[in-house]
């Protein structure tokens, strides 16, 4: 199969690196051609610490991927998360020069442009300008406001901000391991992209993303992203709490998690022991699941807690930003027994587990329609996105050759270059923006 004709989604993460190739099929579905996961031993909370280690898994995941779907990679979208990761809201305008005229797409990215030269901390940059209600003249809830006579448009946006250094090693990883950098996204928009239906968007979702070293927080109303936030704690901090609190070794603790563990204490009666091998000749360990539970249900009621405190600064206490659909639990961590009620208690709203499914092809594999798979999902189906827009530009230009009957082959290529550059959203242009920063940065 020819290159154009699939995308790549690489999730490094703080567990696991997956490399997950797909394309679009005829309904819209995505259809997932071959997975590779390998386990990532260069990541500490989301966040790159080995670059060697990191660089393998990546080739490790890669390989895997391209062996399953006999297909070569080159060009990856890739999510970012980690502590670093901070969101802030801002208003900014611009006073047009010509209001008798419609605004058009031009007058919106000179506006996102304006935002992306705040001035940040030092060693910040900004990952996404978001935009999320316009004014046009006073005028305010404006969603689309291309098309509309004004002066003055001004917009609030939802401003993403992450540390050069994580998103330039992130880079550096990438390269080293022989592949292009097509896009970054932010982790926790990837999820929902995966699992969220647009209603829910609409009514109001929290999305919580439990994975290995971070939890990912992103608020949707009204269709629209509101908060976003990473937390420094994940399914690894209870993994650590078990093997302090029974005193065994981190493999068993993450077995035990697994199969017996639970987020609720009084599912277990007394009387129910797992009986663990011992070390090197040394007698079996007894662990009473009731006790198991105890030590995962304190760190899951921190994480949650945390969680919700998020949500309060959000808003959702206030009528108008009530979040009707509740919560979404999604990322290997949701997979933990009984969480969604202990997630319901401690929050009083309406909880589900998503599945990245929605958007997969009827025939796809049903390990990859886990949680676990939700951000991988997500990059794959940007990756799809940003080839669709290409596609879509091309076409244009060969439709207006046609329309025209006049362009000779020059003038066809340059007509195609010219839509494509019109066509590129802010983001890719912040995409590329990076690339040149990263190469720089060699």
């Amino acid at each position: 199969m020819e290159q154009g004709n699939y995308s790549v989604g690489l999730d490094i993460g703080t567990t696991k690196i997956v490399a997950i190739i797909g394309k679009e099929n005829e309904y819209g579905k995505i259809e997932i051609l071959g997975i590779g996961r390998s386990k990532s031993l260069g990541v500490h909370r989301g966040v790159v610490n080995n670059i060697t280690q990191t660089i393998k898994s990546i080739q490790q995941a890669v390989e895997l991927a391209e062996g399953n779907s006999g297909l070569k990679i080159s060009s990856v979208v890739v999510g970012i998360a980690g502590q670093h990761i901070r969101s802030l809201q801002h208003s900014d305008y611009i006073t047009r020069a010509k209001s008798e005229e419609v605004i058009n797409e031009d007058d919106v990215e000179k506006l996102c442009n304006q935002v992306y030269k705040l001035v940040m901390l030092p060693g910040e940059e900004i990952i996404h300008v978001l935009p999320q209600e316009f004014k046009v003249d006073g005028q305010a809830e404006i969603k689309q406001p291309m098309g509309m006579y004004g002066g003055r448009l001004e917009a609030n946006f939802h401003v993403v901000v992450g540390q050069v250094s994580s998103i330039r090693n992130v880079g550096r990883c990438i390269k080293s391991a022989g592949l292009d950098l097509g896009n970054i996204t932010l982790e926790p928009l990837a999820s929902a992209n995966a699992v969220l239906s647009q209603e829910e968007k609409e009514a109001g979702v929290a999305l919580i993303d439990i994975g290995g070293g971070t939890t990912d927080l992103a608020i949707f109303k009204d269709g629209i992203i509101r908060h976003t936030a990473v937390i420094p704690f994940g399914g690894n901090v209870i993994t650590e709490d078990i093997k302090e609190g029974c005193s065994i070794i981190e493999k068993q603790a993450e077995l035990l998690k697994i199969k017996f563990g639970s987020a609720w204490p009084g599912e277990n009666k007394d009387n129910e022991i797992v009986s663990i091998p011992g070390l090197r000749g040394r007698e079996p360990k007894e662990i009473t699941l009731k006790n198991l539970s105890k030590i995962i249900h304190a760190r899951v009621v921190e994480i949650v807690e945390q969680v919700y405190v998020e949500i309060k600064n959000y808003g959702h206490d206030e009528q108008k930003k009530k979040l009707i659909a509740g919560i979404v639990l999604t990322g290997g961590g949701s997979q933990l027994k009984h969480l969604k009620q202990l997630v319901e208690y401690i929050t009083g709203m309406d909880t589900r587990i998503g599945y990245p499914n929605e958007h997969l092809a009827g025939d796809s594999d049903e390990e990859i329609a886990s949680p676990l798979y939700a951000t991988a999902v997500g990059l794959l189906m940007n990756a799809v996105q940003n080839k669709a827009k290409v596609r879509e530009a091309r076409q244009e230009a060969v439709e207006k050759e046609e329309d025209n009957g006049v362009f000779t082959g020059e003038e066809h290529t340059q007509t195609k270059t010219a839509l494509k550059k019109e066509r590129k959203s802010i983001f890719d242009k912040w995409s590329e923006k990076l690339k040149d920063f990263l190469d720089n940065a060699e």
